[in-house]
């Protein structure tokens, strides 16, 4: 109850504003504002049953990217394209210290998503670690942020400290789909190995080829986890002609 008073307060002489539009959000705690959780559209059927990437033929399983490469992750979903708003609203959140984006959007994912989740069977949440160097730069994780939001509303335990990044390693946007993959290599360690959670789910901003995940996903399985799932913000475009290019 105090931090819902301590909100209010804080929005009524900082008013919130909209992560997609910027314009002032009425009722004292962060959110869209009505015509941007309208306007801008979240991915939706036909989505390809591995990354959950929106496909252009439904009769599809796959997208193109899921069909030429394989995954050692189970599968997930994205609640965006990172494209137009999408993609200046995550850069702000990552890069210019909007860290009540990474509540409203976590509040978001826990909405979408929550059926699926349960129906995976996920046990703990945990972020895509940053670089203990880059994250004390930047004064925070957004893939915690976000994750912190979906465990709270799911109420499942949220482990920020089970698989850490051990090197600091280029950004994924600068490489290639190979490259990318070598990038990681021994880039996660998994600290507890006494930790015995059969399924886990992968929080991150943004997804792109999945190496990322897939690093992960490996490290997990290598310490006994079976199963391993992941949800982003938003999902890259993707380059197999199974995919769409606008729909959502």
């Amino acid at each position: 109850m105090r931090n819902v008073i301590r909100q209010w307060v804080i929005g009524i002489f900082y008013p919130y504003q909209c992560p997609f539009c910027r314009t002032i959000v009425g009722g004292g705690h962060p959110d869209l504002c009505a015509s941007c959780r309208e306007n801008i559209k979240k991915i939706s059927e036909p989505r390809c049953k591995k990354c959950g990437r929106p496909i252009r033929v439904p009769e599809k399983e796959f997208c193109g990217d899921c069909e030429e490469k394989p995954h050692l992750y189970e599968e997930g979903m994205a609640l965006y394209l990172y494209e137009g708003e999408v993609r200046k609203a995550v850069h702000r959140l990552k890069f210019q210290n909007q860290r009540v984006y990474g509540e409203i959007f976590g509040k978001a994912m826990a909405e979408a998503f929550e059926e699926k989740i349960k129906k995976w069977g996920v046990e703990a949440v945990i972020p895509v670690p940053m670089y203990k160097k880059k994250q004390r730069k930047r004064g925070y994780n957004q893939a915690e942020l976000l994750a912190r939001e979906v465990a709270q509303r799911l109420e499942l335990p949220l482990l920020c400290d089970l698989v850490v990044r051990t090197r600091d390693t280029k950004p994924q946007k600068e490489l290639t789909g190979k490259e990318r993959e070598n990038n990681l290599k021994k880039a996660f360690l998994m600290v507890d190995d006494a930790v015995k959670l059969r399924k886990i789910l992968i929080v991150d901003d943004i997804y792109t080829t999945g190496s990322t995940v897939d690093a992960m996903a490996d490290v997990l399985k290598r310490h006994g986890v079976e199963a391993v799932y992941f949800i982003s913000l938003c999902i890259g475009q993707g380059e197999g002609d199974g995919c769409d290019d606008g729909r959502v």
